[in-house]
C-alpha cells in the first residue's frame, strides 16, 4: 500500500473517532465499581431501565426509569446529557446491554453498565435495607424443599429471555415427572425477600434437592436434555 493511502486511512480514523462513530467508551462494570463511579460524579445520570412495575418497587437511588421494552426509550432519554456520563441498569443485565447499544448509536460517549444488574447490585449489599417482607420466607422454603421425593426449584421472571425459552419444558416435566419430583417455579420478583437470603443473583437459577440438600445447582440457561439427565 503506498504512504498515501495509509495517510489516508488514518486521517479518516481520526476523523471518525473524533465524531464518536468508531470510539466508544462504554463499559459494563460490576456493582462495586458501579456505585463508586456514581459516588464520583457530581449530579450523576442513573437509567433504569426496566418496566416501571419493577422501578417502583425498588430501584438505585437518583435513578431515572425508561423502559426499553416500552414505545419510548428514544424519547425518553432525550434529556439526558449526551457528553456526560450515564449509568445504565435493568434486572439481570439482558435489557441494559441492548439499551447500551442504542444509547452509543444515539451518541452517549460515555456509559457505564451495571454488570449483573441490581441483582448484583443487592447481592453486593449496596440496596437500602428493608424489613418488608416480599413473598415467600427462608423458613417457608426450607419446608417446600424437605422432602422425600427429589424437589427441583425453578427461579425465574417474566421479563427473562432464557426463563421464557424453559418455561414449556420445564411446566411440561412438572406433570411427566410429578411421581419422582416435585418441580416448583418460583417467580424471583414475587420473591424479592427469598432471593436476597439465598444471595441469588442470576436468572434463571435451578436447584435440586435430596432430602433438603442442595445436589445440583445451575444459573443460566439449560436445554430440556440436559436438565432431565441432571434429574435422573
Amino acid at each position: 500500500m503506498k504512504f498515501s493511502s495509509i495517510f489516508l486511512l488514518i486521517i479518516s480514523f481520526a476523523f471518525l473517532s473524533c465524531n464518536g462513530q468508531v470510539s466508544k467508551e462504554s463499559q459494563t462494570i460490576d456493582a462495586k465499581a458501579f456505585s463508586e463511579k456514581i459516588a464520583a460524579t457530581p449530579n450523576p445520570q442513573i437509567l433504569d431501565v426496566r418496566t416501571p412495575a419493577e422501578f417502583s418497587s425498588d430501584h438505585i437511588d437518583k435513578a431515572v426509569n425508561v423502559d426499553w421494552l416500552g414505545d419510548n426509550f428514544v424519547a425518553g432519554t432525550e434529556k439526558l446529557d449526551k457528553t456526560k456520563p450515564v449509568f445504565v441498569y435493568c434486572k439481570s443485565g439482558g435489557r441494559s446491554q441492548s439499551a447500551v447499544k442504542k444509547l452509543e448509536e444515539l451518541g452517549f460517549k460515555n456509559v457505564y453498565q451495571l454488570q449483573g444488574g441490581i441483582l448484583k447490585w443487592d447481592a453486593a449489599g449496596l440496596s437500602k435495607p428493608s424489613n418488608k417482607i416480599t413473598g415467600m420466607t427462608l423458613q417457608d422454603y426450607n419446608k417446600l424443599v424437605d422432602s422425600d421425593k427429589k424437589v427441583l426449584v425453578s427461579f425465574y421472571a417474566e421479563w427473562c429471555a432464557p426463563c421464557k425459552k424453559m418455561t414449556p419444558y420445564i411446566t411440561k416435566m412438572q406433570t411427566e415427572l410429578a411421581d419422582s419430583v416435585t418441580i416448583i417455579r418460583l417467580d424471583a420478583d414475587k420473591n424479592k425477600t427469598l432471593m436476597t437470603e439465598m444471595k441469588i443473583s442470576e436468572l434463571p437459577t435451578i436447584l435440586l434437592y435430596e432430602k433438603a440438600a442442595v445436589k445440583w445447582r445451575k444459573s443460566g440457561f439449560i436445554s430440556e436434555e440436559e436438565l432431565r439427565k441432571q434429574i435422573q
